[in-house]
């Protein structure tokens, strides 16, 4: 019996030198051959007789036994053990050659170490083993999955000879990071070159075409496939079933799946996460259930995938389901899974059972703490995402890009920019790598926290600026009032080369809408048209609406929307209806009211908008009208609430508020403001309160509007001088707007609110919109 049958069919004891040289033929063999992998303890064992017999007592060279190491320790999931014995080997100046390098690439690809990826790249350059391509694509892969694209475009550009290989794991790196224009770019240059794909390089692309969710790509190359090879592979197969799934068409899935002689696991769960993608959840469970009445085990890649897709469609019972099957069945829920239980919770805004499934976990790595934090995040638990950020960082968990994004998010969204501040802090100090993405979240939450200054500040030291950079700060001085700076930056974007999107011409129209730059907006508009060949979408005629709507040019809005080359939507009739009520017309509002209670009946938004206009004119029988309907309906309107970040918590205020523990002295101070209004000579504006009683009342509830009181809050919690920031759900009412104009003179502060559309600044008695908003 030969050295592999022993090992197949034996376990060694590895108590001697001829034990040794059989463990390590596990991973000798050629790959057509039947391999057997070692276990982590078989591993150990061979380690340690290995250090005792000093490397010496095998017929294979210590390079060899070394390799086996590396690469035995990386497939059980021991990569720090594989990284170890490489810095030891360096260090000993022990010889590394082109089979250890890959081995040692793929750890550090498992603990995603870049720098240590770079060394070795470092290493492989100077000692001439990039020349092998089998090296070179370790390389690619390393880089792919530590998201360093760029570093594995570089490679690949250079890189002395390529393969099938090549292609297709730069095919699949810029998949991986969402990049499909250039990955689809990659596959044009492949056909060009008539470089014919390898079978992995199908499945990359059909991956790709997937997440495009493009069926007429996927189609074609299920066409080429068919022609030329004479028969289709299982993977090939369960790729295309994925591809037709996810694109809509579960016809075409279903076919290809029930053609299949032989289903496995695979195929069955590729066909039921399909269902589930397309929100066909009770399809999805009856295969699921088929599945296991024909004795086809669902594994933890089958529960991990459909539960990812249960948290993608919102679909919380079935994801419910799904748990209540692991637990019943003793399946062991691995760090992958339970993490992909905690976002599903998290997104379904069930964080009580995310928090018990993430509480359940010993051990935990940095996906899992990120997942339960995107779950407060998700539903705005603002206090308890940084409680948790700060346990995590406090368990020696470094945070990665995922979760610092996220936290970013979360304060942009929030306005807690001492909150945000701190967070940038952590990633100098932590040393967390800064790519595009993570540079715009950052320059993203200075200019929704209120703080442009600080987001231009952080724009003008970022070199290597994308699309994304660009739209985002011009979009921030949009959302500030500074319209004519965002035309100038759109001005500096194009003499460097950068070419515009369609987002960009969105930001530039909101930039110009708010400032009331209408005729550089009716400009920017037929440039985008005619300059950069750009076909307008809704959003585009939206914008263009909002800009002329809010200047009083309702006619002229109104007629964008008769000549629209597409049916308005809900986007359009809003921007209509918002303008209607800025400016009193009733006629055009009732219209617009109309179209939009038709698109979208269950919005309460709408009808609180009709019944708004029909109160400023005085139309109270029209008024009692929609809100019994709105009744009727079940539905209720959004309360005003204004958010003040004091001393690193977020507080939550609405109208006439009663909870806060602090709420006497809150007011106190309401009333002394309101004392010291009268005095600079306010008078209330009764006619931003909507209802039909008398006008002692309306003042008084004026006095108590949610933004009030988060003021209120602030002068007692803050330093005198320091600037007040708040965040409201609702755009500011007119009372408001001129109260807070004189507050900021009276208590020589800075107020800075950020609204459901922009930010106003007020600052000695005057705000930065000049009261155009």
């Amino acid at each position: 019996m030969d050295m592999m049958k022993v090992a197949a069919t034996e376990k060694p004891s590895l108590s001697s030198p001829s034990a040794l040289a059989s463990t390590i033929k596990f991973i000798q063999i050629p790959k057509s051959e039947t391999f057997l992998q070692p276990t982590l303890e078989q591993t150990r064992q061979t380690h340690a007789l290995m250090v005792k017999t000093h490397f010496n007592e095998t017929k294979f060279s210590p390079s060899a036994q070394f390799n086996f190491l590396i690469t035995s320790y990386t497939k059980n999931s021991q990569p720090h053990s594989a990284l170890d014995i490489y810095t030891y080997l360096r260090r000993m100046d022990y010889e590394v050659d082109n089979f250890m390098v890959p081995a040692i690439l793929k750890a550090c690809s498992f603990v995603s170490n870049t720098q240590l990826g770079k060394e070795i790249h470092g290493f492989a350059v100077k000692n001439g083993l990039t020349e092998d391509v089998f090296v070179s694509n370790a390389l690619i892969q390393m880089y792919s999955e530590c998201d360093s694209v760029v570093s594995a475009r570089l490679l690949f550009d250079n890189m002395y000879e390529r393969d099938a290989v090549s292609w297709s794991t730069m095919i699949r790196c810029y998949v991986r990071s969402k990049l499909y224009m250039e990955a689809l770019e990659m596959i044009r240059k492949m056909q060009v070159l008539q470089i014919r794909p390898s079978e992995v390089a199908m499945i990359s692309m059909i991956t790709l075409f997937a997440d495009l969710m493009d069926v007429e790509m996927g189609k074609a190359m299920h066409a080429y496939v068919t022609r030329n090879l004479e028969k289709m592979g299982f993977q090939l197969t369960t790729a295309f079933i994925h591809m037709y799934a996810k694109s809509g068409n579960l016809a075409s899935a279903r076919l290809l799946f029930n053609g299949l002689n032989q289903k496995t696991v695979v195929s069955w769960t590729a066909m039921i996460a399909g269902y589930i993608h397309c929100n066909k959840l009770e399809e999805g469970m009856k295969l699921f259930a088929r599945m296991i009445e024909e004795r086809i085990k669902p594994n933890e890649i089958t529960l991990l995938c459909l539960v990812v897709e249960c948290g993608f469609v919102g679909a919380l019972e079935l994801g419910k389901q799904l748990h209540v099957y692991i637990l019943r069945n003793g399946i062991c829920s691995s760090l992958a899974l339970a993490t992909a239980l905690v976002d599903m919770y998290g997104k379904c805004g069930e964080t009580r059972n995310a928090r018990a499934v993430f509480d359940s976990v010993k051990d935990k790595d940095v996906m899992i703490w990120s997942a339960m934090i995107a779950a407060y995040a998700q539903t705005h638990c603002i206090d308890q995402a940084f409680d948790l950020f700060v346990k995590m960082r406090e368990n020696g968990v470094r945070p990665n890009q995922v979760t610092i994004t996220t936290m970013l998010s979360l304060c942009a969204e929030s306005g807690a920019l001492d909150m945000g501040k701190w967070v940038h802090t952590v990633i100098n100090r932590q040393a967390v790598e800064m790519d595009t993405i993570l540079k715009t979240a950052l320059l993203e939450m200075y200019a929704k926290c209120g703080d442009i200054d600080g987001a231009w500040k952080l724009f003008k030291e970022v070199k290597d600026r994308d699309i994304g950079m660009w739209n985002t700060m011009m979009a921030g001085l949009g959302m500030h009032g500074c319209g004519k700076e965002a035309l100038e930056l759109f001005s500096e974007m194009e003499r460097e080369g950068v070419r515009p999107n369609d987002i960009t011409f969105i930001g530039l129209l909101n930039a110009c809408s708010h400032a009331g730059l209408v005729e550089e907006g009716k400009l920017i508009f037929e440039k985008m048209v005619h300059a950069f060949v750009l076909v307008p979408k809704i959003e585009h005629y939206g914008c263009m609406v909002d800009l002329l709507g809010r200047a009083g040019l309702l006619d002229e809005a109104y007629g964008i929307i008769k000549s629209l080359p597409i049916r308005a939507n809900s986007i359009i009739w809003s921007a209509l209806l918002a303008a209607c009520k800025l400016h009193h017309n009733t006629v055009l509002g009732e219209m617009a009211a109309r179209q939009l209670v038709y698109l979208e009946p269950q919005n309460c938004g709408y009808n609180v908008s009709i019944s708004n206009i029909y109160a400023v004119a005085n139309r109270w029988n029209d008024v009692a009208e929609v809100r019994k309907a709105m009744k009727n309906k079940g539905m209720r309107k959004e309360p005003g609430l204004s958010c003040i970040e004091v001393n690193g918590y977020v507080h939550e205020f609405i109208m006439g508020d009663k909870a806060h523990p602090e709420i006497e002295k809150i007011n106190d101070m309401v009333s002394e403001m309101g004392n010291k209004l009268k005095e600079a000579g306010y008078m209330a504006d009764t006619s931003a309160v909507l209802r039909n009683i008398d006008e002692e009342e309306k003042e008084t509830a004026l006095n108590y509007h949610s933004e009030k009181l988060a003021i209120a809050f602030g002068l007692i919690s803050t330093a005198p001088g320091t600037p007040i920031q708040i965040v409201k759900n609702l755009r500011v009412c007119k009372d408001c707007h001129t109260a807070t104009k004189l507050l900021s003179k009276i208590y020589q502060r800075v107020i800075i609110v950020r609204d459901r559309k922009r930010f106003h600044h007020f600052r000695d008695g005057n705000c930065s919109c000049g009261d155009y908003w």
